[in-house]
């Protein structure tokens, strides 16, 4: 009695559990910040689990697969259109897409990162770079950074991936490069100070040619002034002059002596002075 009971015993031990086992198995925890995608006996099953606890069947699995906003940066070697070497540290803030994360784990996998977010960055950075010359890229730096994330966002789309943000961190030339921009732009600095002061030089000279214009006009309208005031003044006096003034004024001025030839109209007379 004592080894049946003891048998029995152990028995219902055992029956305990692989009930709890089974139980316990039957149901499973989504972390915060993840996705569970579900499998049986490795087929993926169209649904997917938001965070928390969840029942299965023994049978299934859930993979946890990471929906937070993840960061990451590559070092790229480039090329410029025009053949010259940069080097471009480029950073992408990305997430997978929640509802398709089942899609994601059955085509790619979980190293989505490595398989396609890696090689895709790389491409877009050496398309987007190759379509401007060296010293293009120096001046248009946000324009590249714009079209590099709209041709990767494009890329990452087709694989259920969403581009968050991206950013040129840091962007190098070679030291050749680097001193022949500065270079050019000592050269340009020295040109554009150069025209600076002849434009100031001609506009001083503009300056003064107008100054001595303006002050030849105002001499000359001030001659004309005054020739109009004397002219003026000439009429005015010619018109007050009658006869009979005129007469006054030869008799108060004459000294009271005759003149020494006198004429008829035809016949010049010489009076001889008196002695």
């Amino acid at each position: 009695m004592k080894v049946k009971f003891s048998f029995k015993f152990v028995l219902i031990i055992v029956a305990v559990i692989i009930v709890l086992i089974v139980g316990f198995n039957c149901f499973t925890e989504v972390p915060t910040g993840h996705t569970g995608v579900v499998t049986t006996f490795g087929r993926v099953e169209n649904i997917t689990l938001d965070s928390g606890i969840h029942f299965k069947a023994p049978w299934q699995e859930v993979i946890k697969m990471d929906n937070r906003i993840q960061k990451a940066s590559q070092e790229l070697a480039c090329s410029s259109a025009d053949i010259q070497a940069i080097t471009m540290k480029y950073t992408v803030n990305y997430q997978i897409s929640k509802t398709n994360a089942m899609t994601i784990y059955s085509t790619i996998g979980q190293d989505y990162y490595e398989t396609i977010i890696v090689p895709g960055v790389a491409a877009a950075v050496k398309n987007c770079t190759a379509q401007y010359t060296a010293e293009e890229l120096v001046t248009h730096r946000t324009e590249l950074a714009k079209l590099i994330e709209e041709e990767l966002e494009n890329l990452m789309s087709a694989y259920n991936i969403v581009i968050v943000e991206s950013a040129i961190e840091n962007m190098d030339f070679t030291e050749a490069f680097t001193s022949a921009v500065e270079a050019k732009q000592v050269a340009q600095q020295e040109k554009l100070k150069a025209e600076i002061e002849a434009e100031q030089k001609k506009i001083e000279a503009q300056a003064a040619a107008e100054v001595k214009k303006i002050e030849a006009e105002a001499e000359a309208y001030q001659v004309k002034i005054k020739a109009e005031a004397e002219a003026e003044a000439n009429e005015t006096i010619t018109k007050s002059l009658t006869e009979e003034i005129l007469k006054k004024l030869y008799y108060d001025t004459w000294d009271g002596v005759l003149p020494k030839v006198v004429t008829d109209g035809s016949v010049l007379l010489n009076i001889p002075a008196e002695e």
